[in-house]
């Protein structure tokens, strides 16, 4: 139920994608949200970045406003101190709460906003009586203001937060945000991708060069074994570039073959002789437009670009799964992970669905 005289409000967001279903029914319900980014508990700061521009890009995308808070990692380290080891649902994540609406109520104070919700509220794995104890702690700190407290897991709004997530494409964290809820089993993965990301923008003038010896030890590889066919990738800014080893494979009578997305989950092969048979395709990439290839069996070896490799060939990709499923339908193909040494890690997070590499390069 919306509180009496409540047609404007501060809502906290911890991310673009709890956020979107929660800003629809406002808006249809004729509340006008102001969106407060305020979430020092984020880590690492790339990992930040991407979710404060996400929610950024889906406030300006409906016209509403939207305030940056500071981020203060090292305050809010302080904040918990002491708390690190407990478990999630536990007294670490009231007090995080409560640093973070207390923040929250003190700028809807300052900005003469009577009410003061957050998204959190949203999230099945958080504690909805610790985010309302947070909550009321947060109003007493600052006086005017009152907090909305609303469940915002009813009404079908779980389901269409999903719809919206895919309809926005929506960049979706699976983990919390601090470096304490990313230590259990499969949440790992995004802060592995994260780090990863991070890894290479401080390795960005070395990449070249890394790249060149990557693609001498390929060269090596398909000339000792003499493939005659290859699936190959057409490489993102910030993958190993194997551009010139494509070409050259080309050059040598090699069937080049590279991926295609299809579908939300499917991509197919196709044949490449030049980069003019090349358009750019899903996520920025660049595709082939030539014939499909559909003789799998031919295929010698499948070069695949990964986020991060472990020394039992482990792969970490990007979240889609779209090389898991295909090379998963095709488990003949010899498959050889292709990464930059700094993203050869001590283990990848694995799950069933997970391909395995016959072989890692670096």
């Amino acid at each position: 139920m919306i509180p009496e005289g409540c047609d404007k409000l501060l809502l906290h967001a911890c991310c673009a994608p709890c956020s979107s279903a929660i800003v629809e029914w406002l808006m249809k319900n004729g509340v006008r949200p102001t969106i407060f980014y305020f979430n020092p508990n984020i880590w690492p700061r790339e990992e930040y970045e991407i979710r404060k521009n996400e929610s950024k890009r889906h406030a300006e995308s409906l016209g509403l406003g939207w305030i940056d808070g500071d981020y203060d990692h090292e305050g809010w380290r302080k904040g918990v101190c002491g708390l690190e080891n407990l478990p999630e649902r536990g007294l670490r994540c009231e007090q995080c709460f409560t640093l973070r609406l207390t923040e929250t109520a003190r700028k809807a104070q300052k900005l003469g906003f009577r009410y003061f919700a957050t998204t959190l509220a949203s999230s099945r794995w958080k504690s909805l009586e610790q985010i309302e104890r947070a909550g009321r702690m947060a109003e007493k700190a600052a006086p005017g203001t009152e907090f909305w407290a609303q469940n915002w897991r009813k009404g079908g709004l779980q389901e269409r937060r999903n719809q919206l997530l895919k309809e926005n494409q929506f960049y979706n964290q699976q983990y919390c945000g601090c470096e304490f809820s990313a230590r259990n089993g499969a949440n790992t993965k995004p802060l592995l991708r994260a780090q990863m990301r991070e890894a290479k923008k401080q390795h960005q003038g070395q990449l070249a060069k890394m790249s060149e010896e990557i693609a001498g030890k390929l060269q090596g590889l398909t000339e000792s074994r003499h493939v005659q066919t290859v699936m190959a990738y057409w490489p993102l800014p910030d993958e190993v570039d194997i551009r010139p080893f494509v070409d050259w494979m080309v050059a040598q009578g090699v069937t080049v073959v590279l991926p295609k997305v299809t579908g939300e989950e499917t991509m197919e092969l196709r044949r490449y002789a030049s980069y003019d048979d090349l358009e750019e395709g899903a996520f920025h990439i660049m595709e082939p437009v030539g014939e499909s290839f559909m003789t799998f069996d031919q295929i010698d070896l499948a070069i695949v670009p990964g986020m991060a490799f472990d020394a039992a060939a482990h792969r970490l990709g990007r979240g889609k799964g779209y090389y898991d499923r295909f090379l998963g339908a095709h488990p003949y193909i010899y498959k050889i992970g292709v990464c930059f040494p700094f993203q050869r890690v001590a283990e990848v997070p694995s799950e069933a669905h997970d391909v395995v590499m016959d072989e890692v390069i670096s």
